[in-house]
């Protein structure tokens, strides 16, 4: 039997939002993610632990622990399921169209989606806090949103 997911690829700032018990993160995406259960944990692509700690490099995001501590916790498999970057991911990245976004950190996410789907012929991982994905995990035109 073919594995399939519906666990959440999680974007940097639902992340911290998340970990840190931020308000910005609505109720309602916030309970969603507390009630997942162990063995569907959110997931996050291994470059939002880089982009955490040069957010906190450069004074932009504050956290009460040391980065390590913080990390440790927050990065932990009770809390989500770290996907690291795979020749799968990188091959994905290369298919993005030139037009989509060139933030690589963003690419690399839907790049991560995108190989997920195919490798577990799987509906797309849904990247909560980017643009809606269609089913290629390219970002759907404002115009074609629900």
């Amino acid at each position: 039997m073919t594995k399939t997911t519906n666990q959440p690829l999680l974007d940097t700032h639902v992340w911290v939002w998340w970990m840190l018990g931020d308000s910005r993160l609505p109720a309602r995406e916030r309970k969603a993610l507390d009630d997942l259960p162990s063995g569907q944990r959110p997931q996050l692509c291994d470059i939002r632990l880089w982009e955490v700690a040069m957010l906190v490099q450069l004074g932009r995001l504050r956290i009460d622990d040391s980065l390590e501590d913080w990390l440790r916790i927050a990065a932990s498999p009770a809390a989500v399921e770290v996907i690291p970057i795979s020749p799968a991911v990188v091959a994905e990245m290369n298919r993005l169209p030139a037009t989509f976004h060139q933030d690589p950190a963003d690419r690399l996410i839907v790049a991560t989606a995108r190989a997920a789907r195919r490798s577990q012929h799987a509906p797309i991982a849904y990247a909560i806090g980017l643009p809606e994905v269609d089913s290629e995990g390219l970002p759907v035109p404002e115009s074609r949103r629900c």
